[in-house]
């Protein structure tokens, strides 16, 4: 099984500040470990990507990111110009080649490469793909009075997929008080319940024959969140929730060796997990050049 980050953008460095108000330069103090990789001297660093993974030979693509040519609210998104579908295609990822293209869930920064703007409209990217995301955040959403910026999301990222009849909603198994298995997508895929940042949302777990890993979603915006598992982000639709999935997902990890892969970690962006001194912290290892998968 084989990983590869596909970059978008870096965000802006208010990005840090708004989303996670509470991780302060104080706060960053505290974990010395995130210099200079994860933060600068006063704020966290976050970054836009997907992940292209080889699965049982197929060619998967987890979240989407921002998208070209969307219009947007936020202006660091509004408009993008971005070389993403190079990137994946160079990769190894034409998009005529992907057969599936997972959701952690429906939030403007992981849908946008849904759909392309083509003669005016805009048309699944991934034309060949089944698109999946949890029953429990299709339900949420369907039936969530949407202001105008997230309409307009959903009008040009998520319906055209579903109108085109690729868009799946796959009833992932709700975790309970032991370790549920999650829901299994593809050979060594499953997604796992990672509710609180949005009712729905799933983590991504991969069991390859050496070692595992985990896409976390947005249940882990930043490594910081390791450190001060609290930390919580402002869009969060349950705070309360998202802080037991984050220490949930962290007593998993902490020392073994599976992989943390952050959906907004900047580069090296992922890790193992560690305890030291009562809290957790990531052991970055940086990723290997890696060459393009044949088409």
């Amino acid at each position: 099984m084989t990983v590869r980050r596909v970059d978008e953008i870096e965000l802006p460095r208010q990005t840090g500040p708004w989303l996670l108000p509470d991780a302060t330069r104080q706060v960053l103090d505290q974990a010395p470990w995130l210099r200079p990789d994860f933060a600068d001297a006063d704020v966290p660093r976050l970054a836009s990507h997907g992940f292209a993974v080889e699965a049982g030979g197929l060619r998967i693509v987890v979240d989407t990111g921002i998208g070209n040519a969307k219009p947007r609210a936020n202006p660091a998104w509004n408009g993008l110009d971005t070389d993403f579908l190079e990137r994946l295609t160079a990769a190894g990822f034409p998009p005529e080649s992907v057969d599936l293209v997972i959701t952690t869930h429906l939030h403007t920064d992981h849908v946008g490469w849904n759909t392309r703007l083509d003669g005016g409209g805009w048309v699944p990217t991934f034309p060949n793909a089944r698109y999946l995301t949890s029953r429990t955040e299709w339900d949420h959403w369907a039936a969530a009075d949407l202001d105008e910026a997230r309409a307009q999301m959903f009008r040009d990222s998520v319906h055209p997929v579903r109108d085109a009849g690729q868009y799946d909603a796959v009833a992932v198994p709700e975790q309970g008080h032991g370790n549920a298995d999650g829901y299994e997508v593809a050979p060594g895929v499953l997604l796992v319940p990672a509710p609180g940042h949005t009712p729905g949302q799933v983590a991504v777990e991969l069991r390859g024959s050496d070692r595992r890993a985990l896409i976390t979603g947005d249940s882990i915006h930043h490594p910081v969140q390791l450190s001060h598992p609290h930390v919580h982000s402002c869009v969060d639709t349950d705070p309360a929730t998202a802080v037991r999935t984050r220490a949930r997902l962290l007593d998993a990890l902490a020392d073994t060796d599976t992989l943390l892969l952050g959906t907004h970690f900047p580069q090296p962006t992922a890790g193992t997990v560690r305890r030291e001194n009562g809290r957790y912290r990531l052991l970055a290892e940086p990723g290997a050049e890696l060459p393009a998968t044949a088409a």
